[in-house]
């Protein structure tokens, strides 16, 4: 008896192919869309400058290079900033202090969200309603102000800084885990997992959070480019770690001397802003392509 391919046969496919269809279709969506391709050529290259840079250009951004405020072109490429260090190193080396905090930062924030809201939205009642207020507690509150509350109350070092951004920027992370949960946990998969007797955290942790990761990625971007906007302001506030070099601490230190030297706040500047403008332009792109409602309108 010969083998019927389960295409031709009417069978359906098997389940490995089935999950990897939306997969392979949300990946088709995302290269087709030109602002998610260039947002990610464009963080790839800036990942490349600040990780691969301080290998080409070893030397010390807190070295003096030349005299200060020297212009760009001269012996120094970007020239120098009030005390004569290098702009072009303190770009290279600074941004990895920057990226380092925003994706620390962003993760914290994930993760404080994600449990909130997951553990408020599968439980609910007592649980829900405690949670909640939390987060309400926590949404009110000012989120730099708070955040320059931590930093002072502690040294303000790059670990400092990463914690005290996530504590306070978790808030719409646990209202959108919530949400999810509140939808996913009546589905009849979370109902039979039930019946087998699942425990409540291989359901919430196994069962519905792989269910509701599509959004949440997408929220993962964007908090990457704010904690890199909080590093920034709070390094401009002269609250960042004063012995490691950032893109915030080179615009903060800088700042007194913008009308004389703008090239100094300007080009670290631009670099927050191309890396925050990389991170948003892949997070609409995956938003759009992880969209379940985008997705049925591309395959209508």
């Amino acid at each position: 008896m010969s083998h019927v391919p389960p295409a031709l046969s009417g069978a359906p496919a098997p389940a490995a192919a089935r999950a990897a269809r939306p997969s392979y279709e949300a990946l088709r969506a995302f290269a087709r869309n030109p602002g998610a391709l260039i947002g990610l050529l464009l963080l790839a290259a800036i990942l490349a400058v600040v990780l691969i840079g301080p290998l080409v250009m070893p030397a010390d951004p807190f070295e003096i290079a030349s005299a200060p405020m020297e212009p760009p072109g001269g012996e120094l490429l970007l020239g120098s900033d009030y005390m004569g260090r290098d702009v072009l190193t303190g770009i290279i080396h600074g941004g990895r202090a920057t990226l380092l905090v925003g994706v620390v930062a962003a993760v914290l924030s994930m993760a404080i969200g994600i449990t909130v809201g997951a553990l408020a939205g599968y439980y609910g009642g007592w649980v829900d309603e405690t949670l909640m207020r939390i987060t309400e507690f926590f949404q009110v509150l000012p989120a730099l102000l708070f955040a320059m509350v931590l930093v002072t109350l502690f040294s303000p070092s790059l670990g400092t800084i990463a914690v005290a951004i996530g504590v306070v920027s978790w808030t719409a992370t646990a209202r959108l885990a919530r949400g999810e949960f509140l939808s996913l946990k009546r589905r009849e998969y979370v109902l039979a997992e039930r019946v087998i007797g699942s425990s409540n955290a291989r359901i919430i942790w196994r069962v519905i959070l792989p269910n509701a990761l599509a959004p949440l990625i997408v929220s993962a971007t964007l908090a990457i480019g704010t904690a890199i906007l909080f590093e920034a302001g709070l390094s401009f506030l002269g609250l960042g770690d004063p012995n490691v070099m950032s893109w915030g601490l080179m615009i903060g230190s800088n700042r007194p001397y913008i009308l004389t030297a703008w090239w100094a706040v300007t080009l670290p500047g631009a670099a927050i802003f191309l890396t925050v403008l990389a991170v948003s332009l892949i997070g609409d792109g995956l938003n759009d392509a992880l969209n379940p409602k985008l997705a049925s309108k591309r395959r209508s």
